[in-house]
């Protein structure tokens, strides 16, 4: 039986949400948590978030708690805010703000 929790539209580039992602991809829950406990990447902080509802998830299913582990952790692309940045003699650079789209399934070991 699989539990899922997502986050959309996270204020992180998917690139940087990846290297945390992949981390924690196979791992026990508990080790999981650690992992992203004491990560001094940024996008730990929303991964946790999303593996604490997917824990909540699967014990609002009288899920074994103790038995599962990350089976999937997902990065997929957001949409872009396009935003402008005024430089010299009335020049405007372009921002790229990415966002992406955050999946954590757990499953039991059985």
């Amino acid at each position: 039986m699989t539990h899922q929790a997502s986050h959309r539209f996270a204020r992180i580039a998917p690139r940087k949400a990846r290297l945390v992602a992949d981390l924690i991809r196979g791992m026990r829950i508990d080790e999981a948590m650690n992992e992203l406990q004491f990560s001094k990447k940024r996008a730990a902080w929303y991964l946790k978030a999303v593996l604490k509802s997917a824990i909540a998830n699967a014990e609002e299913r009288d899920a074994d708690v103790s038995s599962l582990y990350v089976a999937e952790s997902r990065v997929d692309e957001g949409p872009t805010i396009k935003r402008f940045q005024p430089k010299d003699r009335g020049r405007a650079h372009p921002i790229h703000k990415r966002t992406c789209h955050l999946h954590i399934v757990l499953n039991e070991r059985g």
